[in-house]
């Protein structure tokens, strides 16, 4: 049976995946934000010469959809791994910085 989906899930699945690897010793935070910034990065590489028109259609195209949902699911992986080692709460931070962007932009 497979746990519900949910970030403490997911960052307990991924560290067991690492941990099963002997990984652990290269998950420091310089190398968890240089992974990051690839695999943003092949993501960007997917839109890069794209028109507006054809971005918005990109998961139209099963092929491309499939490279999009990897890269995506990339930089997600990397991101809550860098949360993990950083201690940090990564929806608590997101909450916090819609806050202070709620403040420092507010609705007309």
């Amino acid at each position: 049976m497979t746990e519900p989906l949910d970030v403490a899930a997911l960052q307990r699945r991924l560290a067991e995946f690492a941990a099963a690897r002997d990984w652990q010793p290269y998950h420091t935070p310089k190398n968890l934000v240089s992974a990051l910034s690839v695999e943003a990065s092949e993501l960007v590489e997917i839109f890069q010469w794209l028109t507006p028109e054809q971005s918005a259609r990109v998961m139209e195209d099963p092929d491309t959809a499939h490279r999009v949902t990897d890269e995506i699911a990339d930089v997600l992986a990397y991101l809550l791994q860098l949360c993990e080692v950083l201690g940090v709460d990564p929806l608590a931070a997101l909450s916090a910085k819609i806050d202070r962007n709620e403040q420092r932009f507010p609705a007309p």
